[in-house]
């Protein structure tokens, strides 16, 4: 729908149209291929494992390699985003996604593995940067919430599928096989099938890599480089007629020369330090809570800790893959509407509470399907909250010129506690404390703990943003 002039000949918001919700479909790819290549991993590495015949050590880092090339891959996206534009970022990261899946499935011995998840990796760090933004550049203000939120939908997503994917292509149900039978599967899979499951992200990558072409430069890139009649263009295929086109060029503008005029004043500056402390803390608060020890170690979760078989596992796997997917789209329709604050405290209680319950069963061994409830409850929290709504925060709270910046700081911080996390959950779910003491709880005693302290930081310093242009945003908050 196009924006029109009011009875009084004022300017009126612009509202969507079937290109906006194109654009960030295509742009919400480059969530789905984040998750796609962070779960094909866990699919793959029983299986190369035994065919490379890796140490625990080596096995371990051609794991987690992938996470530590997230950090550099967001800083660089913070420079390129600047210098070449969003939409050739994620273009960039669409190559490199490509050439990931292509040279992980032919890769002949650990160390090419390793380049090549490194490659991965850096592409999810670009990606994971420049497509939020991107998102938050071209939705109005009013739907801005929702459809950044479609990049969280496009990671459970990418979860989701690749799970499906390695479970099919490893064989899918065992039920009534032959001994026989198992075994020549497992041969096929520890010999191919690992190698057709990294290959399998060539389609999702190549057809972001093309549909990238078809979508605009985000209009505030534009006007920062002074291609003000690209971005009228933009702003007119997002639904703006020409007086609301003129008029957001012109808050861009304003913004964009006050960002100057501020540059050396101390104040601004120590503003901005303290927008970029809430997105760094928010994205820091997102993986100390736990999510990704609880999915990337879900098996291992289910199978020792709750005392359930492998099968069964991974059919529970099944219910968080759900539940996070289902979850997920209840926070992109009300984060408009509740706003951000609530939906994070509202989240931050549940998530404490799921965790709190997993952990009380495991301490006192009465494990069962309380338990199961209780991951549960954590998952759809984090789903509702956590996960959708710090991404629509950091790539809105930070004024125009330091958007790029202040984002890469905020998601190499992430990236770099994911690995944290990711890296010390084994380590203390088997350290002796934890066992003779607590029974196997302590970690998700830790991850409810600091889900009290991320709930106190939300009420004392996260701004509400619901419904408020960017330059509006700026404007009230530096």
């Amino acid at each position: 729908m196009m924006a029109a002039t009011d009875a009084t000949g004022g300017v009126q918001a612009r509202t969507s149209n079937p290109s906006l919700y194109f654009f960030t479909l295509v742009a919400a790819l480059a969530g789905f291929l984040f998750g796609y290549d962070t779960g094909v991993i866990g699919g793959t590495q029983l299986y190369f494992t035994e065919y490379f015949q890796f140490t625990p050590g080596q096995q371990g880092f051609a794991v987690a390699s992938a996470i530590y090339a997230c950090i550099p891959g967001a800083l660089v996206a913070g420079f390129l985003c600047n210098a070449i534009s969003r939409k050739w970022t994620m273009i960039i990261a669409a190559v490199m996604f490509s050439v990931s899946a292509w040279g992980s499935g032919i890769a002949d011995g650990y160390g090419e593995l390793i380049i090549y998840r490194v490659i991965g990796g850096f592409a999810i760090g670009l990606a994971s940067m420049a497509a939020p933004m991107l998102i938050a550049e071209i939705a109005p203000a009013e739907e801005r919430g929702k459809l950044v939120s479609l990049n969280q939908l496009g990671i459970v997503s990418g979860f989701f599928v690749v799970f499906l994917a390695t479970y099919f292509i490893g064989g899918g149900n065992t039920a009534g096989l032959s001994d026989a039978e198992l075994v020549a599967r497992n041969v096929y899979n520890t010999e191919q099938g690992w190698r057709v499951m990294f290959w399998s992200e060539l389609l999702p990558s190549l057809a972001f890599f093309l549909a990238l072409f078809f979508i605009p430069n985000s209009p505030r890139w534009l006007v920062m480089k002074g291609r003000t009649e690209d971005a009228m263009l933009v702003l007119m295929r997002l639904g703006a007629n020409e007086a609301t086109a003129q008029s957001e060029i012109a808050a861009i503008e304003l913004s964009l020369a006050d960002d100057t005029k501020k540059s050396l004043d101390p104040k601004v500056l120590a503003g901005l330090g303290g927008l970029v402390m809430v997105g760094v803390m928010l994205s820091v608060f997102q993986q100390v809570t736990g999510i990704n020890a609880i999915l990337y170690y879900g098996a291992e979760i289910f199978s020792n800790a709750l005392g359930y078989g492998p099968e069964d596992a991974l059919k529970q796997q099944l219910w968080l893959g759900a539940v996070n997917f289902l979850f997920t789209f209840i926070a992109i329709f009300t984060v408009d509407k509740w706003g951000r604050k609530p939906l994070l405290l509202t989240g931050l209680t549940g998530m404490f509470i799921g965790l709190s319950t997993l952990g009380l069963t495991v301490f006192t061994g009465q494990l069962g399907v309380l338990s199961l409830i209780g991951v549960l409850v954590f998952i759809a929290s984090f789903a509702l909250s956590m996960g959708p709504v710090v991404w629509v925060l950091i790539s809105e709270i930070f004024p125009n010129r330091a958007r790029s910046l202040a984002m890469a700081i905020a998601v190499g911080a992430q990236w770099l506690f994911n690995a944290f996390v990711s890296n010390a959950f084994p380590v203390v779910n088997r350290s002796q404390l934890n066992e003779q003491s607590f029974n196997g709880a302590l970690p998700y005693f830790i991850f409810a703990g600091f889900c009290i302290l991320a709930w106190l930081f939300v009420v004392k310093f996260v701004p509400e943003t619901k419904g408020k242009s960017l330059e509006e945003l700026e404007a009230g908050l530096v």
